[in-house]
């Protein structure tokens, strides 16, 4: 029984293992990702080229500051050298010439440095907490410019989607009236008018979608691009379009405040660093000082193989003081660049705050265009498709013309292609508005 049991339980076990198997295979064969707005973003924080070249600076930066830091450190050298005289040197002592040194020499030391203070180092320190704050900020840009970027486009393409989807069901309203007009052709009704004109019309919808189809087709590989996802692997969107709808609302009321602007918080940490820069030009005269020690062992032997027999030590210690006299007046010239540097970026302050409040302004205003446009044409769609609906009927029973068919499904469709496009222009539009009041958010 035991036994039974068993080989039951393994037969069971290897099933279950097999179909597991089998599921993670057919999911490993679904080549196609279904991704949200969110989704996309995410995935181009984490692999768009120009986020990752902005974290890469940063940590470019950090071991820039750590090489500057390091000057801080004792620095510690080993030294060695031998050499062998071919002519002794000799000196002069006590009326008669004396050689200087064995025939074979070595010496063998160690030596360490100490800086007390520097300039050139003292700017490094002083400089590392605003040039981390620069690179984040940088890194910031970059994942703000990437998040607008990656919804407009993201946007694009369910426009063309929305497009292509207006076209298909008008292209069905088209078969539809040209299969009811061709009918009535034959039974007498009317003449041939009506079902060419209807031939014309669906054979320019046949059109249309086509090149709906490869506008999609071009923007979704740009959407890919910018997201930073690989362009042979297809894709596909996924959105809620009542979410959508409630997305389009913003508070307009809120105040510009170019501080929370991330291309005038760049500007001043860059004010800051060059402010650095001006005192470190207008200190340059101080003295560089640092402490030093040296122990050395020398040898000397006539045999080149006694050489390392007898060692004489020898060590000392000192500070050394370095002061800049006269640097051909090198110093004054980089301060006064500095300087203007300084009064530059002043420059650049106040170019961009009123840049900023221009794109502010136009943004707003593009914002409320495009809502008011969006509310008004989502009426004209419901006003458009009673229309149609009426006038089709109408022209079943023979009390319309086939012309006011066509108009009637000319207006649904430029009406629902206007909505579309009011919608998504209004999605677009808040982006930008966000991304000029500075709130627009990275956290995804």
């Amino acid at each position: 029984m035991k036994k039974l049991l068993y080989h039951v339980l393994t037969i069971i076990i290897i099933c279950f293992l097999f179909r597991a198997n089998g599921f993670a295979q057919i999911k490993n064969d679904t080549t196609t990702s279904v991704v949200s707005l969110q989704q996309c973003i995410s995935f181009a924080l984490r692999n768009q080229p120009a986020t990752r070249q902005a974290s890469i600076d940063e940590q470019i930066n950090e071991r820039t500051i750590s090489i500057g830091l390091a000057d801080w450190l004792p620095q510690v050298n080993a030294t060695g050298s031998a050499q062998h005289y071919f002519q002794l040197p000799v000196t002069y002592i006590n009326n008669s010439y004396q050689p200087t040194s064995a025939p074979n020499t070595s010496t063998l030391g160690v030596g360490a440095t100490q800086v007390l203070y520097n300039n050139t180092v003292a700017l490094a320190a002083h400089t590392a907490k605003y040039s981390r704050e620069y690179f984040k900020e940088n890194s910031a840009s970059s994942q703000i410019n990437v998040v607008s970027d990656v919804s407009n486009a993201f946007y694009d393409v369910l426009l063309s989607g929305k497009q292509l989807s207006i076209i298909n069901q008008d292209i069905v309203r088209l078969q539809r009236s040209l299969k009811d007009a061709y009918a009535q052709y034959q039974a007498g009704i009317v003449d041939k008018i009506d079902y060419k004109q209807a031939t014309i019309a669906l054979n320019n919808e046949f059109a249309s979608r086509k090149q709906a189809q490869e506008a999609i087709l071009s923007k979704t590989a740009y959407l890919k691009q910018i997201m930073g996802f690989d362009p042979a692997k297809p894709v596909q969107l996924a959105y809620d379009s009542a979410q959508l709808e409630k997305e389009t609302v913003i508070d307009t009321t809120q105040i510009l405040d170019v501080n929370n602007r991330i291309e005038y918080k760049l500007l001043q940490t860059q004010k800051i660093l060059q402010n650095i820069n001006v005192d470190y030009y207008r200190w340059g005269w101080l003295p560089s000082v640092s402490a030093f020690g040296n122990y050395n062992l020398g040898y000397f032997n006539p045999n080149v193989q006694d050489l390392y027999s007898r060692s004489f030590p020898n060590s000392y210690a000192g500070v050394s003081l370095s002061i800049p006299i006269f640097t051909g007046t090198k110093r004054l010239q980089n301060l006064s660049k500095a300087r203007l540097q300084v009064e530059r970026a002043d420059l650049d302050l106040v170019n961009t705050r009123n840049v900023i409040n221009t794109q502010y302004t136009q943004a707003l205003a593009g914002y409320k265009s495009n809502f008011n446009d969006y509310r008004i044409l989502k009426q004209n769609v419901e006003l458009a498709t009673d229309v149609y609906n009426v006038v089709t009927l109408q022209y079943r029973e023979g009390i319309k013309t086939y012309l006011n068919v066509i108009n009637a499904q000319s207006d649904l469709r430029t009406s629902q292609l206007n909505y579309y496009n009011a919608l998504f222009n209004l999605l677009s539009s808040k982006i930008d508005l966000q991304k000029s009041l500075g709130t627009l958010s990275t956290q995804y």
